[in-house]
């Protein structure tokens, strides 16, 4: 699936951008951490995890992407942002611990995994500030779509049979990741991101696990418990920790969060 996705968006994408000119190791190695490790890992890590659940643990990223900045880029945070850290785990922790529901706690810790990728690529997006957004998601597709179908041939089996047998809905699952997720979402949002304070455009964000929990209950019947309701409320109240600013950030002012999303 990932492979197909990602050759979509390069086909599409590869078109209207320029190549990243003297920073080709940079994304290619940003294509690794972000393509292969963080999708890699996500989609299997979901296959054994309800959709309510890897949701809220998507929100570690933002933790992570803190983490890493304070690490490799020298980025301070304060007692705020540490509480916030410690809330988010507080809330996955708590949600990691209920032996109800069908999540599987090794798939629910590489779902985690993925989202330490999400988070050290945030790092790695950074440092390519000056290569354009849909710069970075189009070859980032075009070194990941190959890794992916090299991945698929040694691990996997069948897929010609599978894309052969493939209904609409499959079809119309990949074609809306790579077309409505990746490219119409993710063009979207960077366009806000640069249009408006990034203080003004992060709360919408929080849509996002909303909007995914919400779709796990109506559409594939998933059950939320008291107490996995009271885990996400506090994964989130941490994240939201994390990302409030007192003071809205000056024009060119550098921020040490990251941009919430991926490719």
């Amino acid at each position: 699936m990932m492979a197909v996705r990602f050759t979509i968006v390069a086909l599409v994408l590869a078109w209207f951008v320029r190549p990243p000119t003297g920073r080709w190791r940079a994304v290619f190695l940003l294509s690794i951490t972000m393509g292969t490790f963080h999708f890699g890992l996500f989609f299997i890590g979901i296959s054994g995890v309800e959709a309510s659940v890897a949701a809220i643990v998507f929100q570690l990223g933002i933790v992570f992407s803190v983490l890493f900045a304070r690490l490799f880029l020298g980025e301070v945070f304060g007692v705020r942002r540490t509480i916030g850290m410690v809330v988010a785990f507080g809330g996955v922790s708590l949600i990691a611990g209920i032996p109800e529901g069908s999540s599987n706690i090794i798939h629910l810790l590489i779902v985690m995994t993925s989202m330490v990728a999400w988070g050290f690529a945030a790092v790695q997006i950074r440092q390519l500030r000056d290569v354009p957004p849909m710069t970075l998601a189009a070859w980032i597709a075009i070194f990941s779509a190959p890794q992916f179908f090299v991945i698929s041939a040694v691990l996997e089996t069948g897929q010609v049979h599978a894309l052969e047998t493939a209904g609409a809905l499959a079809w119309g699952t990949v074609v809306f990741s790579a077309l409505g997720a990746s490219i119409a979402g993710y063009g979207l949002w960077y366009y806000l991101i640069g249009k408006y304070a990034v203080s003004v455009i992060m709360p919408f964000a929080f849509l996002n696990p909303l909007f995914a929990i919400a779709s796990s209950v109506v559409i594939l019947g998933e059950d939320l418990s008291p107490v996995r309701l009271a885990g996400a409320a506090i994964t989130l109240a941490g994240v939201a920790i994390i990302q409030w600013r007192p003071h809205p950030l000056k024009p060119g002012q550098p921020t040490s969060g990251s941009q919430h999303g991926s490719y």
